[in-house]
Parts: structure tokens; sequence; C-alpha cells
């Protein structure tokens, strides 16, 4: 090659590498990532639990060019997955590493210690972004509306959870133990996750994730008989047939149900659909049949006694004579009206009291309104919404418990937010969404907390908590040793 060629093909390649630089400079500037599109579609999701992370997933498997922010208001991710599974319960918590693949998409972030509502409004995400979807979940407690919830001793479910799950606002509760009777109002898998977890033996949980003050006062716990209540019969008890064998099989207790409870049940069982009837019928062989040799000698030797109690409704909270602590809780005594899972608790005349020392309401979680912009039926403590699109607001939709209320187990969550996630794609693809004008998504929003002296925690930090939680963990024989306060998580993440 001549000198003259050689040099024009040298000032040819500079050219076209500065072009490149500049075209990837304007990409940085519009988009807040290294992207020849400066108008990728932008969305936000608030919350990052089942919910958060199911709709993520199916929007950046959805679209190629699709950008994703999650914000979480605590600096670790995951939300009832870390602290609303039972400890006893590891395999359920393995999503985790599908949702960690999904955090390490390189069009995926994180931004954690950043409380919507508060720190940031959903207005000023929706100006950010194309689309903004709510997947923060049920945060609050609904009320049993009886005389008494408010004494000593008294705690939902939801709390209780969060204590012994080590979430950072419940690690006050510090719940008393030292009565022999605890009732929990409620009968669906929560209810019988704690029930679980205030019998079951010590050499069990010392081996989970339970958190180290949980564990200390579960040794000192006095507790030895636990009363499931529920306001209908057995057909409609809202466990399922995996959690009830868990409790038949807990070692060291034995079921106490009442035979007189099942009156009528075996007879109904041809007309209930298959789950239904499993659940039912191992419900009337634990009630009714007389266990072999070896099950009845188990039982015989059992320190502790759970019994489901059916067709109860709470309408006092008994006290102390001191009048500041529980003493026992009135039911009401209920009847059915109906059949099947439509039939209604209706209240005699009749009561009765139990004497107890602790009682625990696990009547449902219920979602609340973050941010006063935000339409919110307070009735059904749900967003109102189509299909998560939520009403009268283009560009803003719902998943989860947010969009539903609480109900389901996990693989009901991963369907409700992948139906969300197929709204958000339908209408970017339809236009109704515009995705045409570029958007500054994170860029914009960090710009914003900075001004607010918010720092958030990206996934790299939460990683830094995660090894120093397993390695807590291992060095006591448990899976994690969790950090119990925010200030402990942030003081690990900025390292």
């Amino acid at each position: 090659m001549s000198g003259h060629k050689l040099l024009l093909s040298c000032l040819s390649l500079r050219t076209g590498r500065s072009r490149w630089i500049s075209r990837l400079h304007d990409g940085i500037n519009a988009c807040g990532r290294a992207s020849f599109s400066n108008c990728s579609p932008k969305v936000c999701i608030v919350g990052s639990g089942p919910a958060g992370f199911y709709t993520a997933q199916h929007l950046l498997k959805a679209r190629q060019d699709v950008e994703v922010d999650i914000y979480e208001r605590l600096p670790v991710p995951f939300g009832l997955v870390r602290f609303g599974v039972a400890p006893d319960h590891p395999e359920v918590k393995n999503v985790i590493n599908t949702f960690t693949q999904t955090a390490k998409n390189s069009r995926c972030s994180f931004y954690g210690n950043v409380n919507v509502g508060k720190d940031v409004s959903i207005e000023e995400l929706q100006r950010a972004y194309h689309a903004v979807v709510l997947s923060y979940g049920a945060e609050g407690n609904r009320s049993m509306g009886v005389p008494g919830e408010d004494l000593a001793g008294v705690y939902s479910a939801k709390d209780f959870v969060g204590w012994y799950n080590g979430l950072p606002n419940c690690q006050e509760l510090s719940p008393g133990l030292n009565c022999e009777t605890a009732v929990i109002l409620g009968q669906g898998n929560v209810a019988l996750d704690v029930a679980r977890i205030l019998l079951a033996p010590i050499d069990i949980l010392k081996k989970t994730d339970i958190t180290q003050p949980a564990l200390e006062a579960l040794v000192k716990s006095q507790v030895r008989r636990v009363l499931i209540v529920g306001r209908r019969g057995p057909i409609q008890v809202a466990c399922t047939i995996k959690e009830f064998r868990e409790m038949v099989n807990l070692p060291d207790t034995r079921p106490e149900m009442m035979a007189d409870d099942f009156e009528g049940v075996k007879e109904a069982l041809k007309d209930l659909p298959r789950p239904r009837k499993r659940l039912t019928e191992l419900m009337l062989k634990t009630a009714l049949e007389i266990p072999g040799e070896k099950e009845q000698e188990r039982r015989n030797k059992a320190s502790r006694v759970w019994a489901f109690r059916f067709l109860r409704s709470p309408i006092e909270i008994l006290a102390n004579p001191d009048n500041n602590r529980t003493a026992g809780i009135r039911l009401a005594v209920n009847r059915l009206e109906g059949s099947g899972e439509g039939a209604r608790a209706v209240l005699t005349r009749e009561v009765e009291d139990v004497t107890c020392g602790l009682v625990i309401s696990s009547i449902g979680y219920k979602s609340l309104p973050i941010d006063p912009s935000l339409p919110f039926d307070s009735h059904k403590a749900i967003v109102p919404n189509n299909m998560g699109r939520v009403q009268h607001t283009t560009g803003l939709y719902c998943s989860g418990w947010l969009k539903t209320g609480p109900t389901g187990v996990i693989a009901t969550t991963m369907n409700n937010s992948f139906d969300t996630a197929r709204s958000v794609v339908e209408d970017m693809e339809s236009g109704t969404v515009d995705v045409s004008a570029a958007k500054p998504g994170s860029q914009s929003i960090s710009g914003l907390l900075e001004e607010r002296g918010v720092k958030p925690v990206i996934f790299s930090n939460w990683e830094k908590i995660d090894s120093l939680e397993m390695s807590r963990g291992e060095a006591s024989g448990k899976p994690r040793e969790k950090l119990l306060t925010v200030e402990e998580m942030l003081q690990v993440a900025r390292k």
C-alpha cells in the first residue's frame, strides 16, 4: 500500500471511531445507559417482591429493547420471599435464584432504599418513564374490629411473621410467649406457618434462617397448645394440604380435633373439587380415625398440642385483672348458611371463652395507598384496575396483591404479574403508551434522589449484604443470619 493510501485509510478509521464515540455519548446522554437507541421503552417497577420481579422478568423477555428499573423501600430485595416465607420452607425461597438472574440482566437495574411516595412521587416516576408498575404488595393489617384487640399479647400474623423473619420494622415486637395456650384466628397457610413455628422443636428451627432473637425467645417459650380458629367449617378452610400435612407430621405434637365438627362432612366429599377433597379427607382421617400403633405411640409422647376449632368468630379479647394484658378470648359460635365454598358464617347467640395469653390474628394482609395521586379502593384495599391497567390513568399499572388483594401462593402472583406485563407490552405495541419519545428514566430520578439526600442501594451492594449474612449463618450452622436493621444493612452495602 502506498503512503498516500495508508494515510487516507488511517484518517478514515479515526473518523469512523470518532463517529462511533459520538453516537455512544449521545446514547448515554439520552438513556443513561451505553445504548445506541435513545428512546428504548423505559419501565419502572415499584416493589421488589415476587410481583415486581415476575413483572420485570416477563417484560424483559417479551421485548428485547425494554429497560426496567426496580425501586424498593428497603435496602434488600425479594419482599415476602425473604420476609414472609416460613424459615422451615427453604425450597420456596429457591425462586430468589430466578429473581437474581433477572436483576443481573443488562437491561434491569435495582434501586433499594428508595421510598416511593416519600423520597420520590408516583407523578415524578410517570414523567421519567414510559410505564410505571406498582407491585409493592400489602403492608397493612386487617383489623378484627373487636374490643381488646389493642391489649398486650395480641399481634397480627403479618407482624409476628415479620418478627421471626427479620423484617426491620417488626424487630421491636418482642412477643410474650410465657403462656401455655395461644389462639390463632384464621385457618390459611400463614396461620399454619405461625402455629408450626410456635410448636416446632428447636432442633429443627435452629437449622433455618429464623432470626437469632426469635430463636432465643422460642427456646424460652412456654406455649404448649395452639388453637387455630376459623369462622366457617372444615370444608371451607383456607390452608392447602401441604401445610396441613406438615402440622399432622410435626414432631413432638399431637392433633386435638373435635369429632362433632365433622358431622355431615363425609357425605359432602363427593361434590368437592379434587384438591379440596384430598385436604378434607386428610382432616377427616386426622379427626376421626384411630391411629396405628406407631402413630399412637408418637402422639402419646408428644408434649405439645394443636387443634382446629371451627364455626367460631372473635367478639372480644379478654383482659387480665389489671386490664393491661390478654387473658383470654370470647368466641361467638356460628352456624353455616348455604354449602360448599360459598357457605356463610352466621352468628348464633351462643358464646364460649377460651383462656389464653397470646392471640395472633391471621385474617389477612391489606394494601395501603402510598401516594395521594394514586387511585385506590379503600373498601377492597386494591388499586382499581383492568388486567393490571390502573383505571383512568394511561401508563400506570399494578401487579400482585395490590392488583388482586392478598390471595394465593407465589405461583398465583407469578401468573397475575405476567398478565400485567402483557398489558404493558400490548399498550406499547398499540401506541396507547407512546414509546417513540425518549424518556430519561433513572437518570432524572437519580438526580432528584441525590438532591434529596437519598442514596440508593444497587444490586451489587445487596450482594455484599447477602454474602455477609450467608457467612454469618455458616458460622452457626444456618443458611444465613439476617441483618435486622436498615442501618446495619446500609453500613454493609456502602463498605
